[in-house]
C-alpha cells in the first residue's frame, strides 16, 4: 500500500487534508435552493463509502509496503473493527449537526464555531493518547487558529447588525453540538490503526481499511440518524425518501463529490498521523475551519452587507491562522 516515508511529506497531506476538508461543503451550497441538507446527507454518505472503497482497493493494495487491504479486512480484530466503526457513528452525527448549521447560518459561522471547538478537543485527546511533538508549540499555534475563529465570530456577530436573516441562535447551537461530538471521533480511528505503516501489527488496520470501515460506520448509522431528521427535521416541514429520487442530476453529483473530496482528505489526515503525530495530524487537518471561511467570504459572499471594520477584522484572523499553522508544523 502507498505510505507517507517523511515528516515534509506528512506536512503537505495534511494541507491536502485541510483543504479537502474545508473544501467540500461547497458543494452543498452548490446545490439548488430547494434541494434539503437531508436529502444531500444521503449523497455525500454514499460518496464517502464508495471513495473510500476505491482507495482501498487501488492505494491500499498496490505497493511493498504495509499490509494488502484484502489481507488486512481479513484479520481486522474486533476491537479494531469496532474502533473504525464508531469513529464513523460520531463523526456522522457531528457531521448532520454541522450540515444543517451550514444550511441555517453559512459555512463561514458554521466552520468557525463548531470546527473551531473539534480542534481545540481533538487536538488536546489526541495529544494525551499520544505525545508526540513539542506541547508549547504545538497549543500556541492551536491558540492563534482559535483566536482566528473567534475573529470570524466577531465579524459575523458585526453583520448580523445590518443583515438580521443571519441571526440564528438555533444555528449557533448546532455548531456547537457539532463540535462537542467532532471533537472525539478521530481518536477512535487512530486507535484502529498500527502506528507505524511499513510495520503491521496483527488485529490491528491500515489506514485505508480503516477509514473504509469508518465509511461503513457513517452509512449504517446515516440509516437511522437521517431517517430521523427526515422524520423530524431540525427546519421545515417532514420530508419522504420520494423527494430523493426526484432530485435533480446535479444535486445528487453535488453529494458524491462532497462526500469524496471529505474521504479523500480524512484518508490523507490518517496517512500523515504515522510520522507527524495524531495531534499534530489533526490539528493542521482541521485547519480546515478557516479554509471554509475564506470560502464563505469570498466566494459565497456571506459578509457581503458587513460594515467595513469587517474586513480588517478578517484580515486578522487570516494572519492568526496562517501563523498558528507555522507554530503546528514546527511543533515537531
Amino acid at each position: 500500500m502507498f505510505i507517507i516515508s517523511s515528516y515534509p511529506m506528512a506536512v503537505l497531506f495534511c494541507i491536502l487534508s485541510m483543504f479537502c476538508w474545508g473544501s467540500w461543503a461547497n458543494t452543498q451550497k452548490a446545490t439548488t435552493d430547494n434541494w434539503r441538507f437531508e436529502l444531500y446527507n444521503w449523497d455525500y454518505v454514499i460518496g464517502l463509502m464508495l471513495s473510500a472503497f476505491l482507495l482501498a482497493v487501488t492505494l491500499g493494495s498496490f505497493g511493498d509496503g504495509g499490509r494488502n487491504f484484502w489481507v488486512d479486512i481479513q484479520q481486522a480484530d474486533y476491537d479494531s473493527t469496532k474502533n473504525a466503526l464508531l469513529g464513523g457513528v460520531l463523526f456522522n452525527a457531528a457531521n448532520i449537526l454541522l450540515v444543517a448549521a451550514i444550511a441555517i447560518v453559512g459555512m463561514s459561522v458554521a466552520f468557525s464555531v463548531g470546527m473551531g471547538f473539534a480542534m481545540v478537543l481533538g487536538v488536546t485527546i489526541n495529544y494525551l493518547e499520544l505525545p508526540i511533538g513539542n506541547a508549547t508549540l504545538l497549543f500556541l499555534g492551536v491558540g492563534l487558529i482559535l483566536i482566528a475563529m473567534i475573529l470570524n465570530t466577531i465579524a459575523y456577530k458585526k453583520t448580523i447588525r445590518t443583515n438580521t436573516t443571519l441571526v440564528s441562535s438555533k444555528g449557533l447551537m448546532l455548531t456547537l453540538g457539532s463540535g462537542l461530538i467532532m471533537g472525539l471521533f478521530y481518536k477512535y480511528v487512530i486507535n484502529s490503526v498500527f502506528p507505524n505503516f511499513d510495520q503491521p501489527l496483527v488485529g490491528k488496520l491500515s489506514p485505508y481499511t480503516a477509514v473504509f470501515i469508518f465509511s461503513i460506520g457513517v452509512f449504517i448509522s446515516n440509516c437511522l440518524f437521517n431517517t430521523l431528521l427526515m422524520i423530524k427535521p431540525i427546519e421545515g416541514a417532514p420530508i419522504s425518501y420520494s423527494s430523493y429520487f426526484k432530485g435533480k442530476s446535479k444535486n445528487h453529483l453535488m453529494g458524491l463529490l462532497g462526500g469524496t473530496i471529505w474521504c479523500v482528505g480524512m484518508l490523507f489526515s490518517v496517512l500523515a498521523s504515522s510520522k507527524a503525530g495524531a495531534a499534530i495530524s489533526y490539528g493542521l487537518s482541521s485547519g480546515a475551519t478557516i479554509v471554509a471561511a475564506i470560502w464563505g467570504i469570498c466566494i459565497w459572499k456571506e459578509f457581503k452587507a458587513a460594515p467595513k471594520e469587517v474586513s480588517r477584522i478578517l484580515a486578522l484572523m487570516i494572519i492568526c491562522f496562517i501563523v498558528g499553522l507555522v507554530l503546528i508544523v514546527m511543533a515537531k
